[in-house]
C-alpha cells in the first residue's frame, strides 16, 4: 500500500513474478503502475505491506535486494555532461563494481545495442530511439536478475519497437526476469507470458496472457471491459 496524504495509490497489490518470467503490468495512467515499480526499486516508500525481492526485503535488507533489479524508468535521468560509455560506468559504481570488468560489460551492451559508434558522445547528442536503447543497457550494466521497464518503447519508431521487442525476448531466454510496463497492449499480448492489470491502485485481474486474451477477441478488448466496470 502507498499513500499519499489521504490520497491511496496503491491500495493493497498482490504480486508475485515468477524467476524467469516476463510479467506484464498493464493498467491505465494513473492507475499505481509506477508507484508499485517505486516502491520496488526504493524510489517510494511503501505505506504498509512487505516487498519481496529473490527472497530479500526490500528496506530490511535492500543492498541485496536491490543489487538484483536493473530499472529502465519511463522519463530519461541521464548525466547530460557524460559520454554513453561514462554513463555505463558511472552506474556501474553504485553497485561497487568498477576496472576493467565494468569497461569491457560497458563496451559489450554498447555492442548489443548498437551504440558503439556513439560511444563518446554526450547523451544529449543522440535521438530519443538511442536514449532508449542506453537506458536498456544501463539497467543492465550491473547483470541483475530482474529488469523493470516502465513503458521502454514509448515515442520510438516501429521499427525500433520491433528491434527492442528482440533485444527482450532474447535476454528473456536467457533467464533474466522481466516486469513491463506499457500502453501498447499488442506489446503485452506479443511479449508476456502472464498480465496483472491494475485499475484505482487495485489489480482487477492476473492472468496467463493466453487465458486472458481468450476472454475477448483481442487484449485491447478486454482491456477496456474491464475499464468499464
Amino acid at each position: 500500500m502507498k499513500r499519499y496524504g489521504n490520497f491511496t495509490a496503491v491500495d493493497g497489490v498482490t504480486l508475485r513474478v515468477r524467476e524467469g518470467e516476463f510479467f506484464g503490468f498493464l493498467g491505465p495512467n494513473g492507475a499505481g503502475k509506477t508507484t508499485t515499480i517505486n516502491a520496488i526499486v526504493g524510489l517510494a516508500r511503501k505505506s504498509a505491506g512487505k516487498i519481496a525481492i529473490f527472497g530479500y526485503d526490500n528496506e530490511r535488507q535492500w543492498r541485496e535486494a536491490r543489487r538484483f533489479v536493473g530499472l529502465s524508468p519511463q522519463e530519461f535521468n541521464f548525466d547530460r555532461y557524460l559520454s554513453l560509455r561514462d554513463v555505463l560506468i558511472f552506474a556501474a559504481g553504485y553497485y561497487g563494481i568498477r576496472g576493467k570488468e565494468v569497461v569491457e560489460r560497458a563496451d559489450m551492451l554498447l555492442e548489443r545495442f548498437g551504440l558503439t559508434s556513439h560511444a563518446h558522445l554526450e547523451y544529449t547528442k543522440i535521438s530519443g530511439g538511442q536514449k532508449r536503447r542506453l537506458s536498456l543497457a544501463r539497467a543492465l550494466i550491473h547483470e541483475p536478475r530482474l529488469l523493470i521497464l516502465d513503458e521502454p518503447t514509448a515515442g520510438v519508431d516501429v521499427e525500433l519497437r520491433l528491434e527492442l521487442w528482440r533485444w527482450l525476448r532474447e535476454l528473456n531466454q536467457e533467464g533474466l526476469t522481466i516486469f513491463l510496463t506499457t500502453h501498447y497492449l499488442e506489446e503485452a499480448e506479443r511479449l508476456c507470458r502472464r498480465i496483472a492489470i491494475i485499475r484505482g491502485g487495485r489489480i482487477v485481474t492476473e492472468k496467463p496472457t493466453e487465458e486472458l486474451v481468450a476472454e475477448g477477441e483481442s487484449l485491447q478488448d478486454v482491456f477496456l471491459e474491464l475499464m468499464r466496470h
